[in-house]
């Protein structure tokens, strides 16, 4: 199969290729071995490698200084989080016995993440020689805090996590190459990502990316099942992937094929179902805390709602922001499939949205209105921008916005951004602003492309049924 090479198809990676000779000729014959797929996993080792050594300073770091850690921006929930959610004496996240729950606050993440926790806390265990949990149990809390061979454990933890989310940088980035075949470079914007350096380590939002990727996958591939059972299972580690279901609704509508869509959203209701029965049934209770601690929580880091309390000191309650997010989330949603119902509908042939633009749309429309927005989550967005719109340009515009805010929430919660002792709110205000702004302006080339498909860079995967498209030319820019 021809590829799309990115030196005769992207204007910015056309000029960078004049340092190596200039764009790929038209008798130039791919190397044997280094096919697309193999040149973006080495990049996505590399620069998972550099995100690695990113954090290392918070690893190699004595005591805990907060203050330095936000200084280095190396912060991971990872280490904090080993102690006091039981990891250290490897307690079922969902057990109901009354000591466990008494000794240690409930995993607040969805069951996907807390089995992946549990799982390295028990791979952590077994290289460190298998300690005796049972000491540790009659010890207090806080005796585990100081204890050196626990803050070995929790080094080792950081490692095992990190090899295990290096696996799925690799796996998301394979599989995002494989699902344009005739554009997998599209894929580097996932693997050169510098969100992706920064934020990969800071929680176990990698799984649900992961997930997102395959279901992406899986649809170019027209395999509906495969696709509601990864969408399934990612939104039993995330919420997100959920709204992929909205993506794929439009596409079926629009291809009058709403079978396929009704097979995916049973399969994705069933995985996700059996991902959570062993919680529910072990601990219903515990299974509940991370909907009613996300349902209590108020205005948080990064969101909007966060920069209209502190700027108008409103002291907005959770149940209101809960309530006007979700009702601006659904009105965004209307937006989205009025959109994808109306627009490729002018000229010749019928264009029907591409899933990962679809699903950029909807999910940055959860994350603008949404009552937090933690640093890791715009690797929520990567996997669905790289393929939405797979050009340079605005890619660098929008990661840049997202590496702005990076800086200022550490700075913020550092105490950095507070000049001659004065307030520091503003300062955080305006990377909270740039971020939206750069989430806003991807969107809005994207609805461009929608509704103005000579733009749209990658071709589209389907059209209206029976109908087939001819591959475009290539085109530089756009």
């Amino acid at each position: 199969m021809t590829h799309v090479h990115p030196t005769r198809d992207d204007a910015v990676v056309t000029a960078l290729s004049e340092v190596v000779g200039g764009p790929m000729g038209d008798h130039a014959r791919p190397h044997r071995w280094w096919t697309p797929a193999r040149v973006l996993l080495l990049l996505t080792a590399v620069v998972f490698a550099a995100g690695l050594v990113q954090k290392a300073p918070c690893s190699l770091a004595q005591g805990h200084d907060q203050n330095w850690v936000y200084s280095h921006m190396c912060y991971t929930d990872l280490k904090p989080l080993y102690v006091p959610r039981g990891m250290a004496e490897h307690a079922w996240p969902y057990s109901d016995d009354d000591q466990t729950r008494a000794r240690y606050q409930v995993m607040e993440y969805p069951v996907g993440i807390s089995y992946w926790a549990w799982g390295t806390a028990w791979v952590t265990h077994w290289l460190n020689g298998s300690p005796d949990v049972a000491a540790r149990y009659k010890a207090p809390v806080s005796d585990l805090y100081g204890d050196p061979e626990v803050n070995d454990e929790e080094n080792l933890f950081l490692l095992v996590n990190a090899v295990g989310f290096a696996a799925l940088a690799l796996l998301a980035t394979w599989l995002l190459a494989g699902a344009n075949r005739s554009r997998p470079w599209d894929a580097a914007a996932f693997a050169l990502s510098p969100a992706l350096l920064l934020t990969g380590l800071i929680n176990w939002d990698l799984l649900a990316v992961a997930l997102v990727a395959g279901a992406l996958w899986a649809w170019s591939r027209d395999k509906p099942v495969l696709t509601g059972v990864l969408i399934g299972l990612g939104t039993a580690a995330k919420l997100y992937p959920l709204f992929l279901l909205g993506g794929l609704l439009v596409i079926c509508l629009r291809q009058r094929r709403v079978g396929r869509f009704a097979l995916a959203a049973l399969w994705a209701v069933v995985a996700w179902v059996v991902a959570n029965a062993p919680a529910y049934l072990s601990g219903p209770d515990q299974w509940k805390v991370f909907w009613s601690f996300n349902a209590e929580r108020k205005a948080d880091l990064g969101s909007l709602w966060l920069l209209v309390d502190q700027a108008g000191d409103l002291g907005i309650s959770a149940h209101t922001v809960n309530v006007w997010s979700w009702v601006l989330f659904g009105a965004w949603c209307l937006g989205v499939f009025a959109i994808g119902m109306t627009a490729g509908r002018r000229g010749p042939v019928a264009m029907v949205p591409r899933l990962a633009q679809l699903g950029y749309l909807i999910v940055v429309g959860f994350l603008l209105v949404n009552k937090v927005y933690s640093p890791q989550y715009v690797l929520w967005l990567l996997p669905l921008a790289a393929l939405a719109r797979p050009r340079w340009r605005d890619q660098i515009v929008w990661q840049a916005s997202e590496v702005f805010y990076f800086c200022t929430v550490w700075w913020y919660l550092g105490g950095y951004l507070a000049p001659a002792g004065g307030g520091d709110a503003g300062f955080y205000w305006v990377g909270i602003v740039v971020r939206v702004l750069g989430e806003l302006y991807l969107a809005a080339v994207i609805v461009r492309d929608l509704y103005r498909p000579a733009h749209d860079p990658a071709a589209l995967e389907r059209v209206e049924p029976g109908v087939a498209v001819e591959p475009r030319p290539l085109r530089i820019g756009g």
